[in-house]
């Protein structure tokens, strides 16, 4: 394999996506790079339906239509003599919702500004040791079972009004823990599958009150086929529940109980270039929420 080819093989091996406090359909979360692999991605995004920019408040009866875009960063390591990645996003959002809460009108309100800054640690604890690109060309080739754990921050970085009801940042820090687990069923094809869960610190200024939210647990799987180095597809469906909030004692009435179900495509080109594709849609269950977002990112490889 000379260089350019391995390049493609490296880069397409470790696109990461683009994620916020959501229930984001994510693969091959986990799939290991060369140490020393740096990626930095620009993406943009459009959502429409039942969503907001603050995803884990969960508000029903309200359209929206928003347009974001991603700037996100990742670094791979050895950490004790395994594959773990750094990744840095930060979102800006543009966009208005209008509606109605628990039977009254919400007025439309617009926004524009900062979302919240994530950064997220994962470790490939079996299958993946620590690779110079050589070894991860022979990882490729052999497609070992692999498990891996990861930890999701986000901080209250983004854009937050006390006053308003729908914020592009939350005003508290979240945090995401999940392990993840690839399997190559045939040469081209992968199934990944992976289980989290958020928990939530109080909001203590939710409009002049405290809101509370409970933990919400997340199991995402994933069919990838691989066309060839650098060019694959996913499909991609997630289960998601829980996150009732409490403000100021009073319990309401918005247990997120979802799925979601989506679409990847990622095409490489230049040997370190690549340009993904993604498509998802909630709800597929029997709920008062449905929504859709499309997603489009460009990847470097340093």
């Amino acid at each position: 394999m000379n260089i350019s080819a391995c390049k493609v093989v490296v880069f397409a091996s470790i696109l990461f996506p683009l994620c916020s406090v959501a229930q984001e359909l994510s693969p091959r979360s986990y799939w290991p790079a060369p140490v020393g692999t740096r990626v930095a991605t620009v993406g943009y995004s459009h959502n429409s339906g039942d969503i907001t920019p603050d995803r884990s408040w969960s508000i029903t009866g309200v359209d929206s239509s928003f347009d974001s875009m991603h700037i996100g960063y990742r670094h791979t390591m050895n950490l004790r003599d395994r594959t773990a990645n750094l990744t840095v996003e930060v979102p800006y959002s543009n966009g208005s919702t209008a509606g109605s809460r628990d039977g009254e009108s919400i007025q439309e309100q617009e926004y524009s500004g900062l979302g919240d800054l994530t950064a997220t640690l994962s470790v490939n604890i079996l299958g993946a040791p620590a690779m110079t690109r050589q070894e991860f060309r022979e990882m490729r080739r052999n497609s070992p079972n692999i498990l891996g754990a990861s930890l999701k921050v986000v901080a209250p970085t983004g854009q937050y009004d006390s006053d308003r009801l729908i914020n592009l940042g939350a005003n508290r820090w979240a945090m995401k823990a999940e392990v993840g687990y690839i399997t190559a069923l045939y040469p081209k094809w992968l199934f990944e599958m992976s289980l989290g869960v958020w928990f939530f610190e109080d909001n203590d200024n939710f409009q002049g009150e405290v809101k509370e939210q409970n933990p919400v647990a997340e199991v995402q799987g994933h069919l990838i086929h691989r066309f060839r180095p650098g060019f694959w597809a996913s499909l991609d469906i997630n289960y998601y529940e829980g996150g009732r909030s409490t403000v100021d004692g009073r319990q309401l009435n918005n247990v997120m109980r979802d799925s979601k179900i989506g679409a990847t495509l990622v095409f490489p080109f230049a040997s370190i270039h690549a340009i993904k594709l993604g498509y998802s849609n909630g709800s597929i269950t029997d709920s008062d929420k449905d929504f859709n977002t499309f997603l489009i990112s460009y990847q470097q490889l340093f």
